[in-house]
């Protein structure tokens, strides 16, 4: 059975860097969508990025658009998630996810949580000065 591994948060400054790894166990991540999802303390949890299975398509929410980049590394069975001048408002746990379909199709959207199968344990991240 799949299994995700989320590792790299931690406390970041604004304008930094941070880089989130997602890896995999149990099977190869070749025939799953990732998606990456946070949640804030009160907040409910919503979707930050998805990728595809082979990597050639991507979807960002509006939030992190032109910040954040996803990227997948199928021969280390790993999802990686670029974060770039994090924002305070991007604190929160975050983790990944994987389903076997594809990120977003007909009426299914990318960030729709119940899509999604199997979850890491999640890993926090603190934008703070």
């Amino acid at each position: 059975q799949l299994q995700l591994v989320d590792s790299g948060g931690g406390l970041v400054q604004p304008g930094g860097s941070l880089r989130l790894s997602c890896t995999a166990s149990g099977s190869t991540l070749d025939y799953y969508a990732i998606g990456w999802f946070r949640q804030a303390p009160g907040k409910e949890r919503e979707g930050v990025s998805c990728v595809s299975s082979n990597g050639g398509s991507t979807n960002y929410a509006d939030s992190v658009k032109g910040r954040f980049t996803i990227s997948r590394d199928n021969a280390k069975n790993t999802v990686y998630l670029q974060m770039n001048s994090p924002k305070p408002e991007d604190t929160g746990v975050y983790y990944c996810a994987a389903k076997p379909y594809p990120c977003g199709s007909g009426y299914v959207r990318w960030s729709a949580i119940s899509e999604y199968d199997y979850w890491g344990q999640g890993t926090q991240v603190t934008v703070s000065s």
